[in-house]
């Protein structure tokens, strides 16, 4: 029966008419189309999507997975790996949406979930769980993060007498970036040491004996640490059997940011995926700007050839963030790449000038050009939040944050203190593993420790005792501890039992452990109250979780970025200029940008200049840099800058010449600037008599 027409549900657009035609083509590759003739599955090749700034790509990205779903792909076994929870999350919500588009009857509780939707550390950790018993795993192991990383190294570096070297040996910051350059790039301690570490090339054979040591001390413990997520991962699909069948288990893999992918990351997805049948990639070669991470650009450069047939190439181009001088300046900084994916970003955005090439006398000038230009936009319009001043390390902003603060501009700056790096936050998180895993050493012996009286002698002892009683025989509260610490032991001890996995439902557990926690902080910290807000607000975190496992594992892999003892937005409604590293700024985007002290010794960092390679990367991060302006883009040519931190040189000036990577064939892209802007000639007075002065004389009477 035909509804009448006042009734009828109105016909519901075409969610794909919002992308354009290369947008479309990436989104719908392969899928809903029969096979061949020559029975080839459409989606059995790879896709790579090589997505430039601001083209679209998360939107791309999310049609595809929405239409996979729609076209019938089961949404549980699709797999989307992406680089942050902030970022899985925000996909999964988009695909959500666009579903609730495509079916005018589907309410958004009705659509699809996507259960396998995180970061590779995060589906890392849930896989090793599942498949725990068949590789050998306690499925109960904790994880470090880098901190606790680095004092399980350094415990282990002191047991084997590394410490007492006559020469110096590295420390322990050091040796777990050594260990994890060799674990994600997947080279020869000896390769690392001679590309990234050369002066501690002659201690090869005490870190191979210090590692070794170490992944023992870890297995002893049941833990794994950051970089044994994607090890462990990597490992067991290497076996033929476990590769197939954990690949079998995603009809469909796609991965956000594949440019910042290391080599580890790149062999657990042809492992997976071997003949690249259901597997995306989206990136962008010309952002690739992470090698300290571990990560290579040859892994989206080589991905075609990984597969025969080679991967379908799709290429985003439309920008639609940047007016198209910026865009003309990016593409022919860029376009000077050794070897990368031809693409020319376009914009139908209109001009409002080209990027400026502003030359300054120093770095004071410097800072009060950028603090000039910032109020002279903020007058025109542009708030303080969409203005934002680049740079490539944190130290080049200096001079610029002290004639804020002189001026009374707030500001924000990106990086300081992590949450988890805070000492209140890293005792809670200490107690709670070592409740839910008593052989983790490093855990217990900071948790111990907050029992007044007890110290690393006494915190040590014990934990040799636990480790070599019986399971279940751990007796906390009877032991040895001095008799002045009796009862504050016997109330932690009593605090531990409780939380122990099996003793009490969570997050009571977690509830307890903070209760307990709050009341020592008089004691331990100066500034108690202050901490209190991030103890409490753990608390309310922790009760989000199904588990304290999950709660560990998520808040490990994927922490806050900032605790309330740390330098946040100046007030909470105040408009506020942003600062931040080029790094950082990635994916980010401002209506004016302007970058700092681009100027060959800065952009490329005389740190970062030893290989071609390195070289092209800095290039890159230069690229990145220009690509989050909208509308108003500045680069700053210092002719001179202060440095003060050159041993046995003292502080002085060094002159610098503007990057090598705007050669003077690009300048026609540029608006050059100098700022100052000279000082116009006074006018002649016609009736003052011009008299010369004889300097020659004055020289030859000083000798008469």
């Amino acid at each position: 029966m035909m509804l009448p027409a006042d009734l009828t549900p109105p016909p519901v657009a075409d969610p794909l008419a919002r992308l354009n035609a290369a947008q479309r083509a990436a989104a719908t590759f392969g899928i809903g189309r029969p096979a061949d003739p020559s029975g080839e599955a459409p989606d059995s090749r790879a896709l790579l999507i090589i997505a430039g700034a601001g083209s679209g790509k998360t939107s791309t990205l999310a049609h595809r997975v929405a239409h996979l779903v729609a076209q019938g792909a089961d949404p549980g076994r699709i797999l989307l790996l992406t680089f942050s929870r902030r970022a899985a999350s925000e996909m999964t919500r988009r695909v959500e949406r666009i579903l609730v588009r495509r079916a005018a009857d589907r309410t958004p509780a009705g659509t699809p979930a996507l259960a396998w939707s995180g970061t590779f550390h995060g589906i890392g950790a849930r896989l090793l769980r599942e498949y725990a018993g068949r590789i050998g795993l306690d499925p109960a192991f904790t994880i470090h993060d880098r901190q606790d990383s680095g004092d399980l190294m350094n415990l282990v570096r002191h047991g084997l007498g590394l410490s007492a070297k006559s020469r110096r040996f590295p420390l322990k910051a050091t040796c777990v970036a050594i260990y994890s350059a060799v674990v994600n790039t997947r080279a020869s301690l000896g390769e690392v040491l001679q590309s990234a570490f050369p002066w501690c090339s002659e201690w090869e054979a005490d870190l191979r004996r210090l590692f070794f040591e170490y992944v023992e001390t870890k297995q002893a413990q049941r833990v794994l640490d950051y970089d044994d997520l994607l090890l462990y991962w990597a490992q067991m699909v290497s076996d033929p059997a476990l590769g197939r069948e954990i690949g079998e288990r995603f009809s469909h893999v796609l991965v956000d940011e594949y440019q910042d992918t290391n080599r580890l990351q790149a062999a657990i997805l042809l492992a997976m995926k071997p003949d690249g049948r259901g597997l995306t990639v989206v990136g962008d070669d010309a952002q690739s700007i992470y090698a300290f991470r571990g990560a290579t650009v040859r892994n989206i450069l080589d991905f075609p050839a990984h597969f025969d047939p080679p991967a379908q190439l799709v290429t985003l181009d439309r920008n639609y963030r940047s007016t198209q001088d910026i865009l003309a300046a990016a593409n022919q900084v860029i376009a000077l790449a050794s070897e990368r994916f031809t693409k020319d970003l376009w914009s139908d955005r209109a001009s409002t000038g080209k990027p400026r090439l502003i030359a300054v006398r120093d770095d004071a000038d410097q800072a009060l050009h950028v603090v000039e230009q910032v109020l002279a936009r903020r007058e025109s319009g542009i708030r303080l939040k969409a203005q934002a001043v680049l740079f490539r390390t944190a130290q080049h902003s200096v001079r610029l944050e002290l004639e804020l603060t002189r001026r009374n501009i707030p500001f924000v700056k990106f990086g300081g203190l992590k949450f988890l790096e805070a000492a209140h936050v890293k005792d809670v998180l200490a107690l709670l593993r070592w409740a839910q895993n008593p052989r983790d050493r490093l855990a217990g012996f900071r948790a111990m420790q907050l029992v007044a009286g007890i110290g690393p002698k006494t915190a040590g002892r014990v934990l040799d005792n636990i480790a070599s009683a019986s399971p279940g025989c751990t007796l906390l509260a009877e032991q040895p501890v001095p008799e002045s610490a009796t009862a504050g032991w016997l109330e932690f001890a009593a605090v531990v039992a409780a939380s122990e996995p099996a003793a009490t439902p969570w997050p009571a557990t977690f509830d307890r452990i903070c209760a307990w926690y709050q009341t020592q902080m008089d004691r331990l910290h100066d500034d108690a109250e202050v901490r209190q807000a991030d103890v409490e607000q753990l608390a309310r975190i922790a009760v989000t979780y199904p588990s304290a496992e999950r709660f560990l594992t998520e808040l490990t892999l994927d922490p806050p970025e900032a605790t309330s003892d740390q330098a946040g937005p100046p007030l909470l409604d105040e408009d506020y200029l942003i600062l931040s590293t080029i790094h950082s700024a990635k994916g980010q985007e401002w209506t004016a940008v302007s970058v700092l002290n681009v100027v060959d010794g800065c952009i490329p960092s005389d740190m970062a200049t030893g290989s071609l390679a390195e070289i092209e990367e800095e290039r890159r991060l230069l690229y990145v840099a220009m690509t989050r302006a909208k509308e108003h883009l500045d680069l700053i040519v210092p002719q001179r800058f202060y440095v003060s931190h050159q041993p046995g040189f003292g502080d002085r000036h060094l002159y610098a010449n503007r990057t090598r990577f705007i050669p003077n064939a690009l300048l026609p892209c540029f608006e050059q600037v100098a700022w100052p802007a000279p000082a116009a000639a006074s006018p002649a007075n016609p009736n003052a008599k011009q008299q010369a002065l004889d300097l020659a004389a004055r020289m030859r009477a000083m000798w008469k």
